[in-house]
This record gives C-alpha cells, structure tokens and sequence, in this order.
C-alpha cells in the first residue's frame, strides 16, 4: 500500500482497523507475532555481512577439519 496515494478516508479506516486488531487480539497473540517478525541484532544494524561472515567461516572450519 503506497502512503503518498491514500486519501485521507482511507488512512483512517486502516488506522481504525489496526486499532481494532489490537483492541481484539489477546496479548500472547500479540506477542507470538511480534516475535516472529523480530530479526536478530546483527541483521538489523549490518544487514547481511555479518551472515556471509558466518557462512565463510564455518566453511574454512569445515575444509580444515576434513582436510
């Protein structure tokens, strides 16, 4: 949904729905999905490198041991 193109009618119904759905939801529900959508730290702040960085190593790590 593009912000910039919404009127203001449709704003306000889209607030009034996200605000129902929190009035509605139980709070562990609300909890369970917050988490799921949750990225770890690293992710957040450095986006994939710190990933790559991982992969790397444990790579390395595996071809020594087997080596």
């Amino acid at each position: 949904m593009r912000w910039n193109t919404m009127s203001f009618k449709d704003w306000i119904q889209y607030l009034l729905g996200r605000i129902i759905w929190y009035m509605e939801t139980p709070k562990e529900q609300r909890k369970e999905v917050k988490q799921s959508q949750k990225e770890s730290w690293s992710v957040r702040w450095f986006g994939l490198i710190p990933l790559s960085i991982k992969m790397y190593v444990h790579k390395q790590r595996s071809r020594i041991r087997g080596g």
